[in-house]
Formats: structure tokens, C-alpha cells, sequence
């Protein structure tokens, strides 16, 4: 909890730890508590460009590997590692068909 004195406007004029007189408690994840300390909550759309962005790169590397261009193993092992976890958490929000089935039946 942080402990706010705020201008006449209604604008944060300090932070505090510890109470002190005419003060207004507020928690610490508090949209201006977050945006006091320079957490970026100026341009949302910036987020999702970046989301959506992140996808492009992602699905450039998809075709590149399907047109033999690079290899899965030519990238870092922590390149590869992320984008298998992207790849099945993608999976499973789109709740893709699974027309295979599980690796535990193919011989």
C-alpha cells in the first residue's frame, strides 16, 4: 500500500510508503501508482501492435522453414524453445483440430 497526497486538479503529488497527514491510501498496483513510477500505460495500442507483430515474426519463421530456407535447429536453442511454446499455446486457444491424434498412436 502506498500512502498519496494529490493537487487540487486531482494529480499525484507524492508517494509514500508511510502514512502521513491528509494522505490517501492506495494500493500498489493501482493504475496511477503504476504510471507514478513510468510503468507505459501511455499508448496501449503500442501492445497489441507489438502482439501482433510478434505474430508476423513468427509466422515469417513458419514459412521459411516450410520453404527450406532454414532449418527448426538453425536457430538458438531458446529461439526454438519459444516458439514451440508459442506454437502450443497458439494451439490451444484456437482449440486446433488435432486430426492425428497424439504422438502416443503413430507407430
Amino acid at each position: 500500500m502506498f500512502h498519496i497526497s494529490r493537487s487540487v486538479d486531482g494529480k499525484l503529488l507524492s508517494v509514500s510508503r508511510q502514512q502521513f497527514p491528509g494522505s490517501e491510501e492506495i494500493d500498489d498496483t493501482h493504475a496511477e501508482i503504476q504510471s507514478f513510477f513510468g510503468a507505459k500505460e501511455e499508448a496501449p495500442e503500442f501492445s497489441a501492435a507489438d502482439a501482433d507483430f510478434v505474430r508476423v515474426i513468427e509466422d515469417l519463421i513458419d514459412t521459411l522453414i516450410a520453404k527450406n530456407i532454414i532449418r527448426h535447429t538453425d536457430l538458438p536453442a531458446a529461439a526454438q524453445k519459444k516458439l514451440l511454446l508459442r506454437k502450443g499455446l497458439r494451439n490451444r486457444v484456437k482449440g486446433a483440430l488435432n486430426l492425428l491424434g497424439s504422438d502416443e498412436r503413430i507407430l
